[in-house]
């Protein structure tokens, strides 16, 4: 019984920075959970919260219904990975598994049991009689899991456990952590700043900004119906292109492009009003005769399996705080200068083999089901 339940939690640090405000979150037994968002967003200060490593400022944790806001670390019965695998060195990968389980005093029979389990399940079987420094960096992070583990814990807490992996070790340990996690359906909190990670991991993702909670819900949902502007920009790779429009009675305008709206009943308060729009780079097609844009490509980053197409679209970009905060100040400055001071940079992701190169004029059919409106003032989804 692992559920975890977070009632207005809350941290403010010495210096008055609120890091987490009133956090709001079930967390059903078994379910793997993921904290996403930018640096500095709160997703590192709740799971410390959680773990009892870092002191609450209010609200509370409860484990299975019962508050453990005044319990220490060890009391919680909670596992923590770090991106730091802190294994011992002179120690042997049994040896640094099972060192838990010495310390609180579990019987020699019971640490063999769990050792080896979780070597068969990690596939360190192999490699128990070796010290980490012969160890590659896939298998030093299995050791650290493998030593949470074999402490058969009400919960899991994962702050970025991959990040110090190249890539494509990072795609395989992925799939690993999804594989066990789903195999022993302990109670799983992983944080990352990979919005790719947490895509592909977790059961529920949760998205963060400045401390508060922006958006929780399953991975395609988020990508979807995302309840606002920074949820939009942060989930999906590359970004969702944003420019400013205008609703019409039966088309989207935008610069020199008009796109038909079909059925759209949320979208009638907004008529004659000015709203964000945004596409997504994969919406986007080559040719057609349906809805579509006529742009100029200015950059092809052919990518093998497919193709980005950049190009700037004549309309206003939307700069609201919520896309600055996902794009960053300078990235935007940049986008500026790459459309020399006049409109909005797009990419479209094509699929591979289109004929399209740098300078032509091409025609981008898209899908105009999938477009996505959010309010200019409050940057909220309109649906």
């Amino acid at each position: 019984m692992g559920g975890i339940e977070l009632d207005q939690l809350t941290k403010i640090y010495a210096d008055g920075t609120r890091a987490v405000d009133k956090l709001d979150l079930d967390i059903a037994d078994g379910e793997f959970v993921v904290f996403v968002g930018p640096s500095g967003c709160g997703k590192t200060s709740a799971l410390r919260m959680i773990a009892g490593l870092e002191e609450i400022t209010g609200g509370e944790v409860r484990v299975a219904g019962k508050v453990v806001n005044g319990l220490p670390p060890k009391a919680r019965d909670m596992a923590m990975i770090f991106q730091n695998y802190a294994l011992y060195p002179h120690m042997n990968v049994f040896e640094n598994m099972a060192f838990g389980l010495k310390m609180r005093g579990v019987d020699k029979a019971e640490i063999r049991r769990r050792v080896d389990g979780a070597a068969k399940v990690l596939g360190l079987a192999e490699v128990l009689a070796k010290r980490p420094r012969h160890l590659s960096g896939g298998q030093r992070q299995r050791v650290a899991m493998g030593r949470a583990i074999v402490r058969e814990p009400v919960a899991f807490l994962m702050d970025e456990p991959l990040s110090n992996l190249d890539a494509k070790l990072r795609v395989q340990m992925r799939a690993e952590i999804a594989r066990i996690q789903r195999d022993l359906g302990v109670t799983t909190i992983y944080v990352t700043h990979d919005q790719s990670e947490a895509m592909t991991l977790g059961d529920r993702v949760c998205v963060l900004r400045g401390g508060l909670l922006q958006q929780v819900d399953r991975p395609q949902v988020l990508y979807e119906r995302p309840a606002n502007l920074f949820v939009a920009g942060f989930i999906g790779s590359p970004a969702m292109n944003f420019v400013e429009a205008t609703i019409g009675a039966a088309e989207v305008t935008f610069g020199p492009h008009a796109l038909p709206l079909g059925a759209r009943p949320e979208l009638a308060p907004y008529a004659g009003k000015r709203v964000a729009l945004g596409i997504r780079p994969e919406d986007f097609g080559i040719g057609g005769d349906g809805a579509g844009i006529d742009v100029v490509v200015d950059i092809r980053e052919d990518m093998g399996s497919e193709v980005f197409l950049h190009f700037a679209v004549d309309a206003a970009p939307v700069t609201t705080e919520e896309v600055r905060a996902v794009v960053g100040d300078e990235a935007l400055e940049a986008a500026d200068e790459q459309t020399h001071h006049h409109g909005s940079p797009f990419i479209a992701k094509i699929e591979r083999g289109a004929e399209a190169r740098e300078g032509d004029r091409v025609r981008l059919a898209v899908d105009t089901r999938r477009l996505h409106f959010f309010d200019l003032e409050s940057g909220a989804g309109i649906y």
